[in-house]
């Protein structure tokens, strides 16, 4: 077997895995602390910060980050920490959480 088909098989059986655990959690049947969470090994702080239609100073306002920390990302300085990629994961998918998590914080 090829390398390139023997690595399709093996993205696919992790696909199959992955659908049969989500499958398993709601159905109740998967422990929800036997998840683990994944990571992303990389954000475009660039493309997230532009769909919201934000200046770099309004995203770090909005969100909490500082503006010099927002210009390194989006300048290859520096990559965001784990955390930080997390959060701007949900930003790009739910802004509205993380400014209700924040505004009932204040």
């Amino acid at each position: 077997m090829s390398k390139k088909r023997k690595k399709k098989n093996v993205n696919f059986e992790r696909i199959v895995r992955g659908l049969g655990e989500v499958a398993a959690y709601g159905q109740g049947d998967l422990d929800p602390a036997s998840y683990r969470a994944h990571v992303p090994e990389a954000v475009d702080v660039t493309a997230i910060r532009k769909a919201l239609k934000l200046t770099q100073e309004a995203f770090a306002e909005r969100f909490g980050f500082s503006v010099g920390a927002v210009r390194d990302w989006e300048q290859g300085r520096r990559r965001p920490e784990a955390s930080a990629r997390i959060l701007l994961k949900v930003i790009e998918k739910h802004p509205e959480v993380i400014e209700d998590v924040l505004r009932d914080a204040a």
